[in-house]
């Protein structure tokens, strides 16, 4: 009897050209020493944010992480529903006030003049749907005359006077987004979703060396009117370039549990995660590098067993081949770790393999072939949810 699936493993090689993906408090290229050499490194939650984004524009659905929850629920109360500046403003701030985070006033930096602090920031941060401003505004507005009457937060002891219930059944509601990446908000009972997917930091195959670039800019007036020369600015900034080994897995089991016995929506937010991390890209100084490249190679598996990376195959870094490039062989080495791990592991667990790329032989350990990424994709979701619910997924 064949074992259902459990697991999707993605893996993915990727040559980025110069560029500065991922910066660490000193705008420097983020590194990792790896099998005794400096990689670079792009983090887990900088790529991930990056899939989130694009996956939310697939599934048309949005998800909101803040600590401002008030400030924007004060606006849509102000532009959607047209209340007086300063009732919206005490409004979002009982919103605010009102859960069982604990809150904090900070003053508008926009303000100078200001004295008292205002702004009402959670401690946490909430991660709720989108539409949960407008079920926040619209609770509001079912109390407003109460709130016309009511004193405004100036203090962390002050107390709402909305419903606490209320709010915090809108902080622990979800969408496609939030099942599947999870939340974390341990100071609301029941709010906490355990994530479907994991994601691996990304980092180079190969050696890297950060390379510092010297700019300047033309003062215009000065290069056009005026007998004086030189630049307006000058300075340095960070970048690297490579071949990145990318990877990530979802769990059927844990999203099926999110979402409940809905097989359509199984498939609909598994292929969007799957797309979404082939085809997004960390945005961080993308105007003056745009370095929007496509992976070189894509590898999806469906595992009955446990997930499975095969980093440890660049723990020896790849070295470039003779006519230069670290793609192809990054490659190969894939494909052989892949073959030897597999070996090891056994192959029944694998119930379906494949993968779409440039043009190289020697990648058979990878199983199928496809023409491209949405075809590889749509195997690998045939195979795992094939006669599935979400109670067989469990």
């Amino acid at each position: 009897m064949a074992m259902p699936a459990r697991f999707i493993d993605i893996h993915i090689i990727q040559s980025i050209p110069f560029a500065n993906l991922n910066r660490d408090d000193t705008n420097s290229v983020k590194t990792v020493q790896y099998g005794n050499v400096m990689r670079t490194r792009v983090s887990s939650q900088s790529w991930k944010r990056a899939v989130r984004a694009v996956f939310e524009d697939r599934i048309g659905q949005a998800a909101l992480r803040t600590r401002r929850i008030g400030e924007r629920v004060t606006r849509a109360l102000a532009e959607e529903h047209s209340w007086p500046q300063d009732l919206a403003e005490r409004a979002g701030a009982h919103i605010a006030a009102a859960s069982s985070i604990k809150f904090e006033l900070a003053k508008d930096p926009k303000d100078a003049k200001q004295s008292v602090p205002n702004k009402v920031l959670t401690n946490a941060m909430v991660y709720v749907p989108e539409s949960a401003v407008a079920e926040l505004a619209a609770l509001a507005d079912e109390h407003r005359t109460v709130l016309e009457g009511a004193k405004d937060i100036k203090k962390p002891a002050d107390k709402s006077i909305l419903p606490a219930d209320r709010v915090e059944a809108v902080l622990r509601s979800r969408n496609g987004v939030i099942n599947v990446f999870g939340r974390m908000l341990a100071e609301v009972d029941n709010a906490g979703v355990d994530g479907a997917v994991q994601v691996a930091h990304a980092l180079t195959t190969h050696e890297t060396d950060v390379e510092l670039d010297y700019f300047s800019a033309v003062d215009d007036i000065t290069a056009h009117w005026s007998d004086q020369s030189g630049s307006g600015h000058m300075g340095h900034a960070e970048f690297s370039a490579g071949t990145f080994y990318r990877y990530a897995t979802i769990d059927l089991r844990d999203l099926a549990t999110n979402i409940g016995d809905s097989p359509d929506e199984l498939r609909e937010l598994t292929a969007a995660f799957l797309s979404a991390f082939v085809l997004s890209l960390p945005q961080a100084k993308k105007n003056s590098t745009a370095p929007h490249t496509i992976p070189d190679l894509a590898h999806i598996s469906v595992r009955s067993d446990r997930p499975l990376s095969y980093a440890a195959a660049f723990e020896r870094p790849v070295l470039a081949a003779g006519h230069g490039g670290f793609s192809d062989p990054s490659r190969t080495v894939l494909a052989q770790y892949a073959e030897t791990a597999n070996g090891l592991l056994g192959t029944d667990a694998i119930l379906q393999s494949g993968w779409a790329g440039v043009d190289v032989k020697g990648l058979d350990a990878l199983g199928t072939r496809h023409p491209g990424f949405d075809s590889l994709i749509n195997a690998a979701l045939d195979t795992a949810l094939a006669g599935q619910s979400a109670g067989d997924a469990a």
